[in-house]
């Protein structure tokens, strides 16, 4: 099982706050720097290339992340299963998910290529992106893809790491890898001239850093955790298991980016400055929004592991802890973001038009953003204890179909920014409460089967 003891943290036994807060740190560190890859991106193509160029990046998040949220929620399923056998000791089958994990991340990010490579055009007139700036972004989006094997290696790598409670290494690799991303877009925005295409290739090349970094390192480990890449191959079982937890969180993940994309449609319709400010202030906001999941993440393998080990009070101190620490973040995090967010506006663009419409958005989502990590938390619960099918469909009717239905009925009639935004907060609070309540039905229907 050992990776090397200083970076384990023993979850099955002792003192929970003051793990799962050694575990959060390093995760909401490295989460920040993640999206600093994005950020930094955003930032120097508005300050140097100009609204335009803001707007061609910022129209593909919800694009980027409806493809790649399948495999994000496999890379939550390999995270559960890994943790669950390390749990149980079970080293044979832990070695088998490593394995199997690294042999979907690669055949994933090769069908990711292929896809946005092909298909990126096609996609964004869909959306019905402005004509002013589809040029750009179909060709970010087609370079961004490139580095969709490197991507996903990196998430299901670091997955694999949080499963053992290493959270510090995948800190240390983005650090590095958000350094050369920062030197890299200046150098190719400002010196080459190279607009959308430099901040695109800078992000595919320190992707490709983090990733040989955490792959360097899980071919270092040992014991059961460590990966002979002349093994990687799938075993049918294991991947299984990942499938059932994983599909349905990468489907939820989808769901959800669907009904970003038609958030992301209607803001079209506003025109290319609401674009440029909704993608500031998302940025912004991305930043809260990874913070607090880092709750979520915690959840996820602490439940894991003490599911494996049979330990049903230990899973509920845990969903308690995840909880206040989500909130807390949530509050102390969102608030000032929303207080200072003229100034934090002000690093993407110097266009007054588009600082004033991110606002617009920033004065709702960020105020009542706590709420979102009161809906992810307990999905964190379920997940962990391998259920996969009921926290989607909670999350999908909760909040995907009532933010669609809210779309094509209430701001229909009612065609503004802010009717258009209010969705978010009303959908979290829909779903949080029905997620508890699955919690207590699941708990006492199944756990004593198993306890």
């Amino acid at each position: 099982m050992a990776m090397g003891r200083k970076n384990e943290i023993d979850m099955t036994s002792g003192p929970l706050l003051g793990k799962i807060l050694v575990f959060l740190v390093p995760l909401i560190l490295s989460s920040t720097l993640q999206l600093l890859f994005n950020a930094a991106d955003i930032i120097v193509v508005g300050r140097y290339a100009g609204s335009e160029a803001l707007a061609a990046v910022g129209s593909n998040t919800s694009l980027i992340t409806l493809f790649t949220n399948i495999f994000i929620g496999l890379s939550i399923g390999a995270n559960v299963v890994a943790a669950k056998y390390l749990g149980a000791g079970r080293d044979q089958d832990t070695s088998d998910t490593v394995h199997t994990s690294v042999a979907i991340a690669v055949l994933g990010g090769v069908f990711l290529l292929i896809i946005g490579v092909f298909f990126s055009g096609p996609m964004l007139r869909l959306m019905g992106t402005p004509d002013e700036i589809i040029g750009l972004a179909e060709l970010y989006l087609k370079i961004y893809f490139c580095g969709m094997p490197a991507f996903l290696l990196y998430n299901f790598g670091a997955a694999l790491l949080r499963a053992v409670g290493d959270t510090k290494r995948p800190l240390f690799y983005l650090l590095i890898a958000g350094f050369v991303n920062l030197v890299l877009n200046l150098f190719f925005v400002i010196s080459c001239g190279m607009g959308v295409a430099g901040v695109g290739l800078a992000t595919v090349m320190s992707q490709c850093i983090s990733t040989f970094l955490v792959i360097r390192c899980l071919v270092k480990a040992e014991g059961a955790m460590k990966l002979n890449l002349k093994a990687v191959r799938i075993n049918l079982d294991r991947m299984l298991e990942i499938v059932r937890v994983g599909v349905p969180a990468g489907l939820q993940g989808i769901v959800f980016s669907v009904s970003n994309v038609l958030i992301q449609s209607s803001i079209n319709s506003f025109g290319a400055i609401a674009v440029a400010g909704n993608t500031a202030a998302a940025n912004v906001e991305g930043f809260v929004y990874m913070a607090m999941n880092a709750s979520y993440q915690a959840c996820v393998s602490f439940t894991s592991q003490n599911y494996g080990a049979r330990k049903p009070d230990r899973i509920i101190r845990v969903l308690v802890l995840c909880q206040i620490t989500g909130v807390v973040t949530g509050l102390i995090l969102g608030w000032p973001a929303w207080f200072f967010g003229e100034h934090l506006m002000g690093l993407y663009s110097s266009d007054s038009q588009v600082v004033a419409f991110g606002l617009r958005r920033m004065g709702i989502i960020l105020t009542s953003y706590f709420l979102c990590e009161i809906m992810d938390v307990p999905v964190g619960t379920l997940r962990g204890m391998g259920y996969g099918l009921l926290p989607m469909t909670i999350s999908l009717v909760g909040a995907c179909l009532f933010r669609i239905i809210w779309i094509f009925t209430v701001f229909q009639v009612v065609h503004t920014p802010e009717v258009l935004y209010i969705s978010y907060p009303i959908s979290w609070i829909i779903t949080a409460a029905a997620q508890m309540l699955a919690i207590r039905l699941v708990w006492n229907r199944q756990w004593p089967k198993v306890a």
